[in-house]
């Protein structure tokens, strides 16, 4: 079945960097568009970032565009999210998405596969 482990999160201080990561497997990775959410505490799960299947297009939340970026290892079945100059307001918890249906946009709804998410601390 589908699995997506989520791995790289923790504490740091605002203006730190860190870089998640979302090992797949159970799914032919290289068919499927990928992405990440987020949802601090008390807030609904908001769109960070997307990426097609062979990696040739990319989609960011504004607000966030330019801090983060998103990219894909189709070889090792693995996602990424690079984010930099990260602040207070990053502080959630980061889930990696798999979109349900082959060679389509992820969708910014539940109706993806999830793990279980990796939480990520700015401290100020």
């Amino acid at each position: 079945q589908v699995r997506l482990v989520e791995s790289g999160g923790g504490l740091v201080q605002s203006g730190g960097s860190l870089r998640l990561s979302c090992a797949a497997s159970g799914f032919a990775f290289s068919s499927y568009s990928m992405g990440w959410f987020r949802q601090a505490p008390g807030q609904e799960r908001e769109f960070v970032a997307a990426v097609s299947w062979r990696g040739a297009s990319t989609d960011y939340a504004d607000s966030l565009r330019g801090r983060f970026t998103i990219s894909r290892d189709n070889v090792k079945s693995t996602l990424y999210l690079q984010m930099n100059s990260l602040k207070p307001e990053d502080t959630a918890v980061y889930s990696c998405a798999a979109a349900r249906v082959p060679r389509t946009p992820l969708r910014h709804d539940e109706n993806n596969y999830w793990g279980q998410g990796t939480q990520v601390t700015v401290s100020s």
